[in-house]
């Protein structure tokens, strides 16, 4: 699967492992990762691409809070996620 901006991913490993994460910006090798509480959209989190496991969620981000972005992210991991 194709990562793209919007995207739900589940870190694999790190610090992060098991959590829930937005994709915010795309590079090369490299994601920016956002969880609204820990990582903030004001300062995303750089993580590997081989870290991550992506999933069949996109959401928007362009108009997205902080707080929002937590209560979709409990809310998905709350049904169980991927």
């Amino acid at each position: 699967m194709r990562l793209q901006r919007g995207m739900v991913v589940c870190a694999v490993a790190g610090k992060e492992k098991d959590g829930y994460y937005l994709v915010l910006k795309l590079e090369e090798r490299f994601v920016f990762l956002v969880d609204g509480k820990h990582r903030p959209l004001e300062k995303p989190k750089r993580k590997n691409i081989k870290h991550i496991r992506p999933t069949a969620e996109v959401w928007e981000v362009d108009g997205l809070t902080n707080k929002e972005l937590r209560r979709k992210l409990c809310e998905y991991a709350a049904k169980g996620g991927i």
